[in-house]
């Protein structure tokens, strides 16, 4: 090779060299500028799902992107890079679902390593507890996760000296429980219902021992209702086999009172009475009857004579 095309070469090299770092230099300097403008004007870059994700679902690189959020706004437990997020490469899954563009925070994934699980879903001092359902006491697999629903047991009285009574009764037990997991489903995402021989409730600790005893006194049944406790029922009563029949007042709807006593026969109508004046008599007088009489003229030349017929009629 000619000592020109190497010298050529060897500057083409040197000058491709250069390049190079001039347009790193630049792109890190460009970099370094545009992220001191946005912290200059309150934004921060921070993780955020690039696609949807369901319980358990796997956080990968691929399933996140990094975009400017106001620091104001700023909600607590985000990450600001993949090393955050993912420590040496140990794996995080989703708690609960995720949608597009909403941000990553650690509430709402698993710790370092970890996979999903229920207790990372109790909120300090909850207990979960499990209880036996069936298709009807279930709802017919209408109850999902994070529903509300009412605890009632039916049991058998107990006397004084620990004998059964006979005579089933049914009580509200709790009131305003989470469901957390339908049978061995957290998350619910298919929407149907499906019928499942057991369900995971979030519980108080004496909640828990009350749910524990219950079930082994007599049969727990799930009544789903609207969550918050302005919901509850404020008078709790015991429903014994008397109380199947119907009734107009127990079949009011609720918060309306009834304007009589249960069981009081409802009052009768008054009586109106009204005084109608009495018809004047009617007087029957006697009328004489004045005797028929007819008289005939006789006339005998230049004589007129009048005679009286009317004494035959009598």
């Amino acid at each position: 090779m000619k000592r020109q095309t190497l010298i050529a070469l060897g500057v083409a090299i040197v000058l491709g060299l250069i390049a190079v770092l001039l347009a790193n230099t630049y792109l890190t300097g460009r970099e370094r500028q545009l992220a001191t403008s946005e912290q200059a004007r309150g934004m921060v870059r921070i993780a955020v799902a690039s696609m949807p994700l369901a319980y358990g679902a796997d956080i990968a690189p691929e399933k996140v992107k990094f975009v400017q959020y106001p620091a104001t706004s700023l909600p607590p437990g985000t990450y600001k890079s993949m090393a955050e997020l993912l420590p040496g490469g140990k794996r995080r899954v989703a708690l609960r679902p995720i949608q597009v563009n909403q941000p990553l925070l650690a509430a709402d994934l698993s710790g370092e390593g970890q996979n999903a699980s229920i207790a990372a879903l109790l909120p300090d001092g909850m207990r979960a507890a499990t209880v036996r359902i069936n298709a009807v006491s279930g709802v017919a697999g209408f109850i999902k996760a994070n529903d509300t629903v009412d605890v009632l047991i039916t049991r058998q009285p107990i006397g004084p000296d620990g004998a059964s009574q006979g005579k089933q009764v049914t009580d509200v037990l709790l009131q305003n429980i989470r469901v957390i997991a339908m049978g061995q489903d957290a998350a619910g995402a298919n929407g149907k219902p499906r019928v499942t021989g057991t369900a995971t409730l979030e519980l108080t600790p004496l909640d828990a021992q009350k749910v524990a005893l219950g079930q082994e006194l007599g049969d727990l049944s799930l009544v789903l209702r609207k969550p918050g406790e302005e919901q509850n029922i404020t008078r709790l009563e015991t429903v014994s086999l008397d109380d199947l029949r119907y009734s107009y007042y127990g079949s009011l709807p609720p918060g309306t009172q009834p304007t009589a006593a249960a069981g009081a026969a409802p009052a009768a109508a008054p009586v109106v009475r009204v005084n109608r004046p009495r018809p004047s008599p009617i007087v029957r007088r006697a009328v004489q009857m004045t005797p028929r009489s007819s008289t005939v003229s006789v006339t005998r030349g230049m004589e007129s004579r009048d005679y009286e017929v009317g004494g035959y009629a009598q």
